[in-house]
């Protein structure tokens, strides 16, 4: 796994900074977006430090099958705040509110 250091910090919440409001973008896809397609674990790693940094809409990412972080029952009031609407399963549908980056 790839070691924690400032600037892949940096990147990871740059990128989450991009998802614009409405959408949400997986772990794998942050990881692909910063040229490290391996390292979808460090991403969320990061994601659970991103307070210590400042601001960040990390409310907008979720695993690949649109699953929400456990634990974390707010992440779906700012979804949803945001007119992401979960499915009876509890999850995001990726097909419809995924973001459609331009590292694609």
């Amino acid at each position: 796994m790839a070691k924690l250091d400032e600037d892949l910090i940096y990147e990871v919440l740059s990128c989450v900074e991009e998802i614009p409001a409405g959408s949400v973008a997986s772990y794998g896809q942050i990881a692909r977006l910063i040229g490290r397609e391996r390292n979808s674990r460090l991403v969320g790693k990061v994601l659970s430090r991103a307070e210590y940094y400042g601001k960040y809409p990390c409310h907008r990412v979720v695993n690949h099958a649109g699953r929400l972080v456990p634990g974390w029952a707010e992440q779906a009031w700012l979804l949803a705040r945001e007119g992401v609407l979960l499915k009876p399963d509890g999850k995001v549908d990726m097909k419809k509110y995924q973001w459609e980056d331009s590292g694609e």
